[in-house]
């Protein structure tokens, strides 16, 4: 038997289009209140994922990038600070020499971000020497190809041999669901990816077209409920990819509340992936807690 047959076996999908329209649009209705909490707003703050994964990224950039993390709490004193960075893995020791706040993660892109076209032994190697070098995170990509062909099994062997090699360190696994498009591989490989040893699954690289994320999120958080009701472990959630203001992020934010609950609304557990949305995210907050408006460019 197939993983995937035993998939649909043990973790049959039952959510249909129609259910998900329902849920996006029952969000709709709370998405202005949210978005006028400050402490909603500082919440999804605390969980981004500060990104540059340009091809002009440089050690000095990245430099200049990490310091203004370091740099935020003395100048927003009132706020959290960011989730984590992410960047490309040889800027993993740059990071780790340069960022000063305990409390943000070191990720790292590997693996063969962003298509995963590569092989497995530098996908794992490269896995190795990220975390080796300083970071605490890893994001990888699944093969997409062998997953839209229903065939679950590589996808499986690979992320449970890159685990394994950087374990304890978090992997977050990104499921590229913009290309899987459908809701029946969206799940399976939510499922497969949290079997095989993913401690977050996510949505996208952001270098392939997004697609409906809020209905890839929903599918992606049921799973995470599914699963945790299966096996009592809790998996992290991160959509990426195009989400650039503060009130698209407020969605996210309360699809994972619904969905997930108060126990997920933090960086352990939820993260969104952005280079943009912080300087959004920041206006709003500022905003929010001085009454007047405000468009801040920090990061």
């Amino acid at each position: 038997m197939s993983l995937y047959q035993e998939l649909k076996e043990n973790y049959a999908l039952s959510i249909t289009q129609e259910e998900i329209n329902k849920f996006v649009e029952s969000l709709t209705t709370k998405q202005s209140e949210a978005y006028n909490d400050l402490g909603i707003q500082q919440t999804i703050f605390s969980c981004i994922d500060l990104t540059t994964l340009k091809q002009a990224d440089s050690r000095a950039s990245v430099k200049r990038f990490v310091e203004k993390v370091n740099q935020f709490s003395e100048d927003y004193p009132n706020y959290p600070n960011v989730g984590g960075t992410c960047v490309y893995p040889n800027f993993a020791p740059i990071v780790k020499e340069t960022l000063k706040v305990d409390s943000v993660r070191r990720a790292v892109v590997a693996g063969g971000f962003p298509s995963s076209q590569t092989f497995i032994e530098i996908k794992a190697a490269e896995a190795k020497m990220a975390v080796r070098t300083g970071a605490n995170e890893v994001d990888i990509v699944i093969p997409v190809g062998e997953t839209l062909e229903n065939t679950l099994e590589e996808m499986f062997i690979q992320v449970k041999a890159i685990k394994s090699i950087i374990e304890p360190i978090h992997l977050k696994v990104i499921l590229e669901t913009g290309v899987l498009e459908s809701i029946d591989k969206i799940w399976y490989a939510s499922i497969a990816a949290m079997l095989a040893g993913a401690d977050f699954i996510k949505t996208s690289t952001g270098k392939e077209t997004q697609g409906d994320m809020l209905s890839a999120a929903y599918v992606m958080c049921c799973a995470i409920k599914r699963y945790k009701q299966e096996t009592n472990r809790m998996v992290g959630f991160k959509p990426a990819g195009g989400i650039r203001t503060a009130y698209d992020a407020t969605m996210f934010y309360l699809l994972v509340d619904k969905i997930l609950g108060n126990e997920w609304l933090n960086a352990n557990y939820f993260r969104i992936g952005a280079s943009s949305l912080a300087n959004s995210s920041l206006s709003r907050m500022e905003t929010l807690r001085t009454g007047q408006e405000r468009e801040i460019k920090y990061f």
